[in-house]
């Protein structure tokens, strides 16, 4: 949706969910020498600041990376992720990377990042944000749902692709959908990662089942609640992986309960972990 600025929402509890999961995949594609491609179908800006501009509008970044900031007991998949936004950082976090800029954290000279953003303004800073990546990557201003279909399969033959729209528009839900079907006729071994917010809406408390009712042998569900939830706003996010890294189960297993104990708002934080391999 042309309204939307994840500037607003940059480092909250979601994100923190969602490069944590994000991370351990790249790092597992990294394990061979082949090339891959990261592609992001709703990339947005690729770099936020913390401390001017949108994000002090709402602050969510004081209840997500920042509660991990100064911690000295993080777990080794929550530090591998911590290692990332201290890239763009000095010793106070000012500035959040978006998923463009995680992902390039990581691409070798091999690896390509292709990247869709539907805002005209976001779309320009994102390719100014990367524009030192600009031989391995590509950005292009337009709906990432449509642009996937041109991308699949992808020459190395070896992909994740994010998925994580604003779903400010009911039928993104059907559209993520819609677009993993597609996209596993074209490309049936490649990696997705979809993100979804929890909300009161009942296509998003659908939606983690409309997911799992698509067939494929290996799938990864994970979600945290940070707080019971409510009639107004998200109370929690989720993500679920297609494909995924053999040793993300286990690696979230021994994540998941600290770190619902650290961002954990109120009573009732929970999360929730699982899966099914054939």
């Amino acid at each position: 949706m042309l309204s939307y600025r994840h500037a607003f929402h940059a480092g909250n509890h979601a994100d923190v969910l969602k490069h944590i999961v994000f991370v351990q995949i790249l790092e597992h594609m990294r394990q061979k020498d082949k090339a891959f491609w990261v592609i992001d179908t709703h990339a947005g800006a690729g770099l936020y600041a913390l401390d001017e501009g949108y994000a002090t509008k709402l602050a969510e970044h004081v209840d997500g990376v920042s509660r991990l900031w100064s911690r000295n007991d993080l777990p080794p998949a929550v530090a591998e992720y911590l290692e990332a936004v201290r890239s763009i950082n000095g010793d106070r976090l000012s500035a959040y990377p978006g998923s463009p800029w995680i992902a390039q954290h990581y691409l070798r000279e091999q690896d390509r990042l292709r990247l869709f953003e539907l805002h005209s303004s976001d779309a320009r800073l994102l390719a100014d944000n990367l524009r030192h990546m600009a031989q391995q990557t590509i950005v292009t201003q337009g709906d990432g749902f449509a642009g996937l279909k041109a991308l699949l399969p992808p020459p190395p033959r070896r992909a994740v692709t994010l998925i994580d729209p604003s779903y400010e528009l009911a039928e993104d839900y059907t559209r993520v959908v819609t677009a993993l079907r597609d996209s596993l006729q074209r490309f049936a071994t490649g990696t997705y990662a979809v993100w979804y917010p929890m909300l009161s809406k009942p296509e998003s408390r659908r939606f983690p089942q409309k997911l799992k009712e698509i067939e494929v042998d290996n799938w990864l569900h994970v979600s945290l609640s940070v707080r019971e939830p409510e009639a107004m706003g998200m109370f929690g996010s989720g993500m679920f992986v297609i494909n995924p890294p053999w040793k993300l189960m286990e690696t979230l297993r021994s994540v998941m309960p600290w770190l619902t104990g650290v961002l954990a708002q109120g009573e009732g934080a929970s999360f929730v972990l699982e899966g099914e391999s054939k």
